[in-house]
């Protein structure tokens, strides 16, 4: 059995007028992220991690942000065109482990709805999926509350080819 490992990371301006995207979910904030996309930056990260484990580039290599047609794109549509491209490899999630950084909102109470979103896209449980937040403890653009940032890794297995034990 093979496995594979990604990391992925995004970042994005926090500004005035737009909404917060966060793990598919949209989060009640006086600012929201800068982007071409919706900028949900943990469904970025998770994209990254998941092509990242293949050695398939990364979001904007399959994505780009110069590309109108994904002005405004809903992030869950990354993400499972994203899924598709490591089934298409014949891989399947393990699991998800992910990290949000920023100072507010406070993110506790929307990330079960997150869970759910992203398990539902990826088909897989909820159980596989960790995401945890941390402040930057009001240090750096982060801490000015001008951005934010998502780290994400994934494990991925090999499925079985007919035969295998």
């Amino acid at each position: 059995m093979s496995y594979r490992i990604g990391s992925g990371m995004d970042v994005h301006q926090l500004v005035e007028g737009r909404p917060l995207w966060l793990g598919g979910v949209l989060i009640p904030h006086s600012k929201g992220a800068l982007g071409h996309s919706d900028a949900d930056v943990l469904l970025h990260a998770i994209c990254d991690a998941l092509l990242g484990a293949l050695s398939l580039g990364d979001i904007g290599t399959h994505f780009p942000d110069n590309d109108e047609k994904y002005k405004d794109i809903d992030s869950k549509v990354l993400l499972a065109k994203t899924y598709e491209l490591v089934r298409a490899k014949k891989y399947s999630i393990v699991n998800i482990d992910s990290s949000l950084c920023l100072e507010s909102p406070k993110i506790k109470k929307y990330s079960g709805q997150m869970k759910d979103v992203i398990a539902k896209i990826l088909n897989i449980s909820t159980d596989d999926i960790s995401i945890k937040a941390t402040t930057n403890e009001k240090m750096g653009f982060i801490g000015r509350e001008e951005g934010l940032v998502a780290y994400a890794t994934v494990l991925l297995q090999k499925e079985k080819e007919s035969g295998e034990r």
